[in-house]
């Protein structure tokens, strides 16, 4: 597993939360595992789960998640990668 940043740890703690995934430990997701996939492993999450985050995402940090917004899309591959995004927009 590849080690988390204190971002990323809060990051999970909060889809684990919004998500009710309580059988996931925050401290024992892989930061890179994606978090929608097809062919299974990582979060299995599927497009209501990222109804889900973007609701919570926005109620905890204020940063809004739109379909429409190019770099949104790809910010939700990974733990990592939407914690960089939620970052960089952060109020």
């Amino acid at each position: 597993m590849t080690a988390q940043t204190a971002a990323e740890r809060e990051m999970a703690e909060l889809l684990i939360g919004a998500l009710n995934m309580t059988h996931l430990a925050a401290a024992e997701v892989d930061p890179t595992a994606p978090l929608f996939s097809n062919t299974g492993g990582g979060w299995g999450l599927d497009s209501i789960d990222a109804l889900e985050i973007a609701l919570a995402v926005q109620q905890q940090y204020g940063v809004e998640l739109r379909s429409e917004d190019e770099a949104v899309k790809p910010a939700f591959a990974s733990l990592r990668t939407l914690t960089a995004l939620i970052l960089s927009r952060r109020v």
